[in-house]
């Protein structure tokens, strides 16, 4: 697993810089494995090709699309470009809102057709109810009535608008898929779109390109068929690191024979007992395999097998003891230096303990991912506004207290305040309103959030979300319980999320924001960490998508899972090894897998077939 030298995959950088080369363009697929520095590359590349032919890409406004798969990517590759203006360096609904925002007249006809289809597509399964007062058919009828009310507003829409990073509520706004629906529709049928594309974006570059939507990875593919003389487009990634559904199956086994397909074959982060560990999960998967760096020979796992009904928690932190021994690496007792990794968000919210605000929110489609990328106005009523204050209360920062309410207290508008207004009573009253506010954290109390809001609410000291208000409101029926099961589901899910205390709202900001020990193999990729922590537990993860039962020949496979084997056809299987794959080559030194089970011994002999993991590296805790 060790490379001969380190430099082996320096002829890789010229390679596809050789691809960018604006007379004979090449469109490539570059394998970059797990820690193999795909983002080392792309800056390399990016910094020779302004070296070379910036000042005449400049000159004919030109620039080069760098699609990124979150905000964290563009701002690292923007800032290691140096911010140049021919690197155009965003997320993927950022880029193709970019691309259709001024159609609107095209827009409103896509969004007239899409909007009548779904109707037509309602009616039918309305019509077809056995039920017309379960759960799936009032919220057909409430989208129903939804889609209706769109059509009325359409012709009075004159501009379109989306954030792709916070809330698309208004009647004019367009929502994420709906974005690149449209991006992929102007790509297929519009020639003028194409050719304004291709004049402004010779090249478009993407990175975690196997996640990227399939719809427009294809729509992507037909215009570089089409233009392939002029128009460049690479692709960057690794399809046993695709891990949501809607990536393109098979993206580099699946293309054109003039394509250039370089593989990265070094991974710089991992040791190579870990490495070797990669390799054999995706050995059965694909041929892919990686070297360590000359001097990353070493490195440790192991595999913990633990009984589901043990007290979770308090067996992982001895298995950190363990590990600390094992490695002789003290940090490995401090919570802080290690990552755990789960399958779901909800198990690294019981872990932290802001489970009671966090699980109601996030089994709600719309709040999703809001919730998770922090852009969810109004969690960040909490999270934006109440906890700075909260934390400039406990320093003593009476300055930072006073910059808080000024600059989101409606008392402090321009449009509340006129020339009879007095001033003066204007700063006493905020006063005693923050008072009031802050009274509710007295002798170390932690206040629920209902309890916040009602008194923001009786003082108005800021704007409350329109979500959180009608929550207030609802705290007000005396409506029998037998009606909630009609309520908007949004609604529901902040009444209960308003019952926990706002100590749950620090621990949920640690969690996003990625201060804290804890994360999902989703959310960590592209990551690494001295010590990772991989947590497997099928019941907990309550996930239909993954199943480690399978993976591991604990649980039979279904019919389904045959008949996808069979024709070719992704499985539970593919996705869960994949997951697995993700996790465990986020660890650079050491590699603790928890794996709970009712078949602790049969886990262990089905392991050690798989020869993943040698007997030593096993252990079995009752």
């Amino acid at each position: 697993m060790i490379a001969e030298n380190n430099d082996i995959d320096k002829q890789v950088d010229d390679d596809v810089f050789n691809c960018l080369n604006p007379k004979s363009p090449k469109s490539f697929f570059l394998f970059a494995g797990a820690g193999s520095g795909k983002t080392r590359t792309l800056v390399n590349v990016l910094t020779s090709f302004k070296e070379r032919y910036g000042i005449d890409y400049k000159l004919r406004n030109r620039k080069i699309a760098i699609i990124t798969y979150t905000n964290a990517a563009a701002d690292e590759i923007n800032h290691r470009l140096s911010y140049d203006s021919i690197c155009a360096v965003s997320t993927i609904h950022s880029f193709c809102w970019e691309l259709i925002k001024n159609y609107t007249a095209d827009i409103k006809k896509w969004v007239e057709i899409d909007t009548k289809l779904s109707i037509v597509d309602l009616e039918d399964k309305l019509s077809r109810a056995r039920d017309a007062n379960n759960k799936t058919a009032i919220s057909n009828r409430k989208k129903l009535e939804s889609k209706k009310k769109r059509l009325i507003v359409l012709p009075l829409i004159n501009k379109f608008v989306y954030n792709p990073n916070g809330d698309n509520y208004t009647k004019a706004s367009l929502n994420h898929s709906e974005v690149i629906s449209i991006t992929c529709f102007f790509l297929t049928s519009k020639d003028l779109f194409k050719q304004i594309l291709i004049n402004k974006f010779p090249i478009i570059l993407i990175d975690e390109s196997q996640d990227t939507k399939k719809d427009l990875i294809e729509s992507l593919f037909g215009l570089q068929s089409e233009f392939k003389e002029i128009f460049s487009l690479g692709l960057f990634g690794d399809t046993m690191q695709r891990i949501y559904s809607d990536g393109k199956e098979k993206l580099g086994e699946e293309l054109p024979e003039d394509w250039l397909k370089p593989v990265k074959q070094i991974n710089h982060r991992s040791k190579s007992r870990i490495i070797e560990l990669n390799n054999k999960i995706r050995k059965d998967i694909d041929s892919q395999q990686q070297l360590a760096r000359v001097e990353k020979s070493g490195g440790m796992i192991r595999l913990f097998i633990v009984a589901r009904t043990s007290d979770k928690l308090t067996v992982e932190d001895e298995i950190k003891s363990k590990m600390s021994e094992l490695t002789t690496d003290k940090n490995w007792n401090d919570d802080k230096s290690v990552k755990t990794l789960t399958l779901e968000h909800h198990m690294a919210a019981v872990r932290m303990g802001f489970n009671t605000f966090f699980n109601p929110i996030y089994e709600v489609d719309k709040l999703k991912q809001g919730l998770l990328d922090g852009t969810l106005s109004s969690v960040n009523f909490f999270t934006k506004i109440i906890l700075p204050l909260y934390n400039a209360h406990k320093t003593g920062n009476k300055f930072q207290i006073a910059n808080i309410v000024k600059r989101n207290s409606p008392l402090f508008d321009r449009k509340y305040i006129n020339e009879e207004v007095d001033k003066k009573e204007i700063l006493n009253q905020a006063k005693i309103n923050v008072d009031n506010l802050l009274k509710l954290w007295e002798a170390e109390k932690q206040p629920t959030l209902l309890e916040l809001l009602l008194q923001v609410n009786e003082s108005k000291l800021f704007f409350i979300p329109s979500d959180l208000k009608l929550s207030i409101e609802r705290t007000k029926s005396v409506g029998d319980e037998e009606e909630q099961e009609d309520d908007d589901e949004i609604l529901s899910a902040w009444d209960q999320a308003l019952l926990s205390n706002f100590n749950e709202i620090l621990r949920y900001n640690d969690y996003i924001s990625e201060s804290s020990n804890f994360g999902t193999h989703q959310g960590v990729k592209g990551l690494e960490f001295e010590r990772v922590m991989v947590v497997i537990d099928d019941d907990e993860s309550r996930g239909f998508m993954f199943s480690y039962d399978k993976l591991f020949g604990l649980k039979d496979l279904t019919k389904g899972d045959n008949e996808n084997i069979s024709e070719g056809k992704e499985t539970g299987i593919d996705r869960t090894a994949r997951l697995f794959y993700v996790g465990c080559s986020r660890a650079k030194e050491s590699l603790a897998v928890v794996a709970y089970t009712d078949s602790a011994q049969q886990l262990k002999t089905n392991m050690l077939k798989l020869e993943w993991f040698n007997e030593d590296e096993i252990e079995i805790i009752i």
